[in-house]
């Protein structure tokens, strides 16, 4: 005889079966039973964080890490908007994640009852899919559904909703086992196709990296660039997508590249894309790859047919699995395909790019992440959210194999501090760095709390200029020397990381900066180093004079 279960019950018995270990929750009155259930579950990890934004940033790497959905719970109304930003995130970066909203009851709905929200019209345009479960005996179809959406062709988030009456129904239900991805392999004509035109291409490029790459992608894809010799970028923030230390890795594509990268990108004759989108950042608004791209082939691998032909012309469009299409490629040997020396000459300009020069300052942050690449792990996890600090990190320091990159692509501030709470809990033993601008670090300092409750190791790296410098240097571009909004008073970040419970240091000075660094490893725990810079030093590239210089 099945066993009657509550709602609650039945929705934590489903997200184990599909293979959940981990939930980032703020707690509600409006999902009682499922946080009962929880209480029963120690094969779950409960995160309980201090704001819905910081729950939703942390689902939201933990599913670009590993490839599964990474879960958030959130209660209605205030709850949700509030995590409807890692949502946004989630599908701007395509990455799996299922968000569950506690919601008022099923008899009290269409009353604009307390805290309710119409989430199914609020999430429509940011979720690959939104629904309401009614039924507490279909949950487990509903959930095995929200597993295979958000991870099949392009990944993406999904949101349930879950009346609180539902949650406490008790009924018998039969849980559904987790099935496989489907990943669809490569067509071999297609790949046929492409050899082909790279026999007869003389500048060929690639740009790799995106939602659903995973670490098999960037193993057989590095195997089959180098053994020809094709030059290999990343799309904007995908930069852990192949090793920075592969011998045909170009650099990164997105805000700042390298001169020679974009005329390199301008040249190709043959452009072979796997996996990224050809999104804004990457292509500098759609200029540096025009959509009809004149002059050059594409090729597009992406495992969403909708995404292909969508906004690029495609010459040869292939859809397929990113590590399906790249194992084929790697093992190709039906015809050989000539060897290219633009991957080395690549590979040298972007190892020219990417090395520290001193700028002058009295705190040089190029010079810091040089202390940084010598003190820390190669495979160290940098975390960031937006603003002109990040591009640094950026331009200077060589990320490994994936996962060692955690930043929106669609630019969202606040991410870099929850990120790395979620870093540090999936890979304890590896070195987690967040990086966050004075501007960007108040958008969820209170995750403080939450990395200190949860025991993670890890370095917090605030920059702070006194300003929101991506906005103060547009505003000097198209209002030089008008000044204003952009200007911030800041606390003191090493007294309010310490606050907290962590270990904390202030650095005005370059040449204090790698002993404060050493003394921050020497700890475990959470690090804090609030890096105080000049708002003149705008850029890794240019400063507040320079710009004006230009506008005059």
């Amino acid at each position: 005889m099945t066993q009657l279960r509550t709602g609650g019950r039945i929705l934590i018995d489903n997200l184990l079966a599909q293979g959940c270990d981990r939930i980032f929750c703020v707690p509600g009155e409006s999902y009682l039973a499922a946080l009962d259930a929880l209480h029963d579950t120690p094969a779950i990890d409960l995160v309980v964080c201090r704001q819905e934004g910081g729950v939703a940033y942390m689902a939201e790497a933990d599913g670009k890490m590993t490839g599964r959905p990474g879960v958030a719970f959130v209660t209605r109304g205030p709850g949700a908007t509030n995590a409807s930003v890692g949502v946004h995130v989630a599908r701007q970066d395509s990455t799996p994640m299922v968000l569950l909203i506690g919601d008022v009851a099923r008899g009290d709905r269409d009353r604009e009852g307390f805290q309710e929200v119409d989430f199914l019209t609020m999430f429509a345009p940011l979720a690959k899919w939104v629904a309401r479960i009614e039924d507490a005996r279909r949950i487990p179809e509903y959930v095995a559904r929200a597993w295979r959406t958000a991870t099949a062709g392009r990944p993406g988030p999904v949101v349930l909703v879950l009346p609180e009456d539902m949650l406490r129904d008790e009924v018998e239900a039969v849980d559904r086992p987790a099935n496989p991805c489907i990943a669809q392999a490569a067509d071999p004509l297609a790949v046929g196709s492409l050899m082909t035109l790279l026999q007869d291409a003389c500048a060929p490029l690639a740009i790799v990296g995106g939602g659903g790459w995973c670490s098999g992608a960037g193993h057989y894809f590095r195997d089959f660039a180098e053994r020809i010799g094709l030059p290999v970028a990343t799309a904007f923030r995908r930069q852990d997508a192949i090793g920075a230390d592969s011998p045909v890795y170009a650099g990164n594509l997105g805000y700042g590249p390298n001169p020679k990268l974009v005329e390199r990108v301008k040249n190709a004759d043959l452009l072979l894309v796997v996996g990224a989108r050809l999104g804004e950042a990457t292509t500098d608004g759609y200029t540096l790859i025009a959509p009809d791209h004149p002059g050059q082939t594409l090729v597009h691998v992406h495992p969403d047919p909708n995404e292909l032909g969508s906004v690029y012309r495609t010459d040869l469009p292939i859809c397929a699995d990113m590590r399906e299409f790249a194992e084929l490629v790697a093992d190709w040997e039906e015809q050989e395909v000539i060897s290219f020396d633009a991957g080395a000459e690549a590979h040298r300009e972007w190892l020219e790019w990417s090395m520290p020069r001193a700028t002058g300052g009295p705190l040089d942050l190029g010079l810091v992440v040089e202390a940084m690449r010598d003190a820390l792990p190669a495979d160290t996890i940098i975390c960031n959210g937006a603003g002109n600090f990040s591009g640094w990190w950026h331009r200077f320091w060589p990320y490994a194999a994936l996962p060692s990159q955690l930043a929106p692509t669609n630019g969202s501030m606040g991410y870099g501090p929850p990120a790395a709470v979620a870093a540090a809990l999936r890979f304890p033993d590896r070195t987690v760095v967040a990086v966050a601008g004075d501007g960007d670090f108040l958008m969820n300092g209170q995750e403080l709390a939450t990395a200190m409750r949860h025991d993670t190791d890890m370095l917090v790296l605030v920059i702070d200029n006194a300003s929101y410098g991506t906005i103060r240097m547009h505003q000097e571009r198209e209002y030089p020397e008008r000044v204003v909004g952009t200007g911030l008073v800041n606390p003191d970040f090493a007294q309010f990381a310490k606050a907290f419970g962590a270990w904390s240091e202030s650095v005005e000075r370059t040449e204090d900066f790698r002993p404060a660094l050493d003394r921050a490893m020497a700890t475990r725990g959470v690090r804090f180093l609030h890096l105080k810079t000049d708002v003149e030093q705008i850029t890794n590239g240019t400063t507040i004079a320079k710009i004006r210089a230009r506008q005059r």
